[in-house]
């Protein structure tokens, strides 16, 4: 290992837990610096010497040493138009320009990009290439950045393979860009701030290596996808396969912000009000159902809706209808502004009242005496939205429920299986956006088991200090969640240490909802 000499030739040293590289002085400096600022051990840093030769001689010379975890920061030189200078790359992937050494994943990226960003850091994520000389022409920079680079550097694929299969993590400050090479006036003002950048990333690393170990994952299942979702979802792809971009949906089709994103990309435009479509155009009403009288609106307006109502949402919308017209009021068990609620309410809303928690109960007036009935949103909490009913039934005796439950199944088998593994694990984390009240529900449900969960929308989400001393991370997704994000997440968590991943099944889902006539084929 090597400590700052005080010439070029590196010292050795016995090396830590996490060892942090810096090829120059300078860049050694600046992290002892923000290590030392933030309470943390300075001795840590370790200074490689400048390019590839030194590069491959630290490594070959280290590899064998008994580290945990490995660092690599230092400055770069940014080949993707979209950096500046300052900016922080967290590397995905190592690789040399030569091939030679094999390119290295460093899958913890999004763990040390999130948390960088949460410390107010510009960062930005992607492929850094060591090449063999400075890259100063726009020819080279442009050849590298088609390859998929964000950044180039002349030691980091050489430093990174003395990780030798052991937790790694590539941070690089840019002092260049393709509009202010390194021969610029502005060279110096760059270095400056790409070394004030390395100093701020220096108690982030210290964070990740707080991290590491080796740890369990247990997974939930079932977890996201339900069938309402997964019908929503094929519907606009069938009506943008049918029709082409762009397809207008009111809402959120459903409640996460990765599927929206995914279908702004191919071509779905996402509006809050049909005053936003344009006269004539398609529209899909999402998953979580409207009122009547926007429904009456797109005839009016002579829009081509597509109902992509969950049928579960439909069955609630129905039962609600069918009390108010017996003369009943329909106590509604929800959350206001929940766009589910809006849009049953909107059936009766002469004769729905919305009943949040027990205490709401009190204020409940029907108008014949005892006539009254409750319904419940399908994605809340079965044991929330149990007590409240039994509030209702309490002071009406008579009072009428669903024919059968409200609650979504896909709701209550997420919810019994995040209790599950709950009651194994130190950690639970919850896949799904904090719009997602299915999701917003198994944190609680979690937390109520006595297990701290957190939802995260992916593994950027992920704060480094929930991670420390924990051995075993339960993890689950919401309904509206993508499968994919699960695998991203432990993917990330395995970058900190070998995973072991398991699973409790609490049962199995088979149900699937048919398409409207308007999208199955023909």
């Amino acid at each position: 290992m090597t400590s700052q000499p005080a010439n070029d030739s590196p010292a050795r040293e016995t090396p830590g837990p996490l060892v942090l590289c810096a090829p120059l002085r300078v860049e050694a400096r600046a992290l002892r610096r923000g290590l030392h600022s933030a309470g943390a051990d300075p001795g840590q840093v370790v200074r490689t010497g400048y390019g590839p030769v030194r590069a491959r001689r630290w490594a070959a010379e280290a590899g064998a040493q008994p580290f945990g975890m490995l660092g690599v920061a230092g400055v770069a030189g940014g080949v993707d138009p979209g950096v500046c200078v300052g900016d922080l790359v967290v590397a995905t992937e190592v690789a040399a320009d030569g091939g030679q050494p094999a390119a290295v994943a460093c899958p913890s990226a999004p763990l040390l990009a999130g948390e960088l960003r949460r410390a107010g850091l510009r960062v930005g994520t992607g492929k850094i290439v060591t090449v063999d000389r400075l890259v100063s022409g726009a020819a080279d920079r442009e050849r590298l950045a088609r390859d998929g680079a964000v950044a180039v550097d002349m030691e980091s694929a050489w430093l990174a393979a003395a990780a030798g299969g052991r937790p790694v993590a590539v941070i690089r400050a840019i002092s260049d860009t393709p509009d202010r090479p390194v021969l610029h006036p502005r060279t110096v003002t760059g270095g400056l701030a790409a070394l004030r950048s390395l100093r701020a990333a220096a108690p982030v690393l210290d964070r990740w290596a707080a991290a590491a170990g080796e740890r369990r994952v247990l997974l939930a299942g079932p977890r996201s996808f339900c069938a309402g979702v997964e019908r929503a979802i094929e519907i606009v792809e069938r009506v943008l396969e049918q029709q082409g971009a762009p397809v207008y949906v009111r809402k959120q089709i459903v409640h996460n912000t990765r599927v929206v994103s995914d279908l702004e990309r191919r071509g779905a435009v996402f509006v809050d009000e049909l005053d936003e479509v344009p006269d004539g155009a398609t529209v899909v009403f999402s998953a979580h159902g409207v009122s009547p009288a926007v429904r009456e609106v797109a005839a009016a307006r002579g829009l081509a809706a597509i109902d992509a109502t969950c049928p579960l949402v439909s069955k609630v919308h129905a039962e609600a209808r069918r009390f108010a017209d017996d003369g009943y009021l329909v106590a509604l068990i929800g959350h206001a502004g929940h766009e589910e609620v809006e849009g049953t309410i909107g059936e009766a809303p002469r004769s729905t009242v919305l009943v949040e928690t027990a205490a709401d109960v009190a204020k409940l007036a029907p108008p014949q005496q005892g006539k009254i009935a409750y319904l419940m949103q399908t994605t809340l909490a079965a044991d929330e939205a149990s007590s409240i009913a039994e509030a209702i039934a309490a002071r009406f005796p008579q009072a009428r429920g669903p024919r059968s439950d409200d609650i979504c199944y896909a709701t209550t088998n997420r919810q019994n299986a995040v209790r599950a593994v709950a009651a194994e694990s130190d950690l639970v984390l919850v896949a799904g956006s904090k719009n997602s009240s299915n999701s917003v529900r198994l944190v609680e449900r979690a937390e109520r088991a006595g297990t701290p969960a957190h939802l995260i929308d992916g593994p950027e989400d992920i704060e480094l200090s929930w991670l420390a001393g924990v051995r075993t991370v339960g993890l689950t997704a919401g309904a509206s969640a993508p499968p994919a994000v699960v695998d991203e997440i432990i993917a990330a968590i395995a970058g900190l240490g070998p995973v072991e991943v398991s699973e409790r099944v609490t049962t199995t889902e088979s149900i699937r909802f048919g398409l409207p006539r308007e999208v199955r084929p023909k």
